[in-house]
């Protein structure tokens, strides 16, 4: 008997030691997915840019790429003054990505006039409505969840994307 537990022992020993190996594998080829890289790295934000303007040229309207609400909600629209969101300037001029408790939207100015490229919602939040322009005055998005509604509103100052939002609990 003791040969039969050392032969058990031994086979249960190299399946766990396979499945590990295996397993190791299959995280390293999905990392390499996830991070966009083969080195495991993450990306950087010029490359991110340069992913983001490839999408662009094949918008998603279930990413809420500028076609309009990617909830199927849409209550009706109220614009109100709110504080300034953060900007992230990007390497295209003219182009900010701004950022709320609500959400995060990118935006372009051409001139004078504003258009919101894309939005996604914070993790808690949904997409209540959109109205990407493009527009002379002002581009918004709003974003509701849990913790409130959120509206971001996109104008251009000096051909330049400015936000602000307000917070209502």
């Amino acid at each position: 008997m003791p040969s039969r537990t050392f032969l058990a022992l031994a086979g249960w020993t190299a399946a766990a030691v396979a499945a590990t190996l295996t397993g190791l594998a299959a995280v390293e080829i999905i990392g390499d997915g996830i991070t966009g890289s083969t080195d495991g790295k993450a990306l950087t934000s010029e490359q991110v840019e340069r992913q983001l303007d490839a999408a662009k040229a094949a918008p998603s309207p279930a990413l809420g790429q500028g076609t309009g609400p990617a909830s199927p909600s849409t209550p009706p629209d109220s614009r109100t003054p709110t504080p300034t969101a953060t900007p992230t300037p990007t390497a295209a001029s003219g182009r900010k990505t701004l950022s709320t408790p609500g959400g995060t939207a990118i935006a372009v100015c051409e001139g004078a006039t504003v258009r919101l490229l894309s939005w996604a919602p914070a993790q808690g939040y949904g997409v209540e409505s959109a109205d990407p322009g493009p527009d002379d005055e002002h581009a918004e998005v709003k974003f509701e969840g849990t913790a409130g509604k959120v509206e971001l509103r996109v104008r251009c100052v000096n051909g330049i994307p400015a936000g602000s939002w307000k917070q209502d609990d």
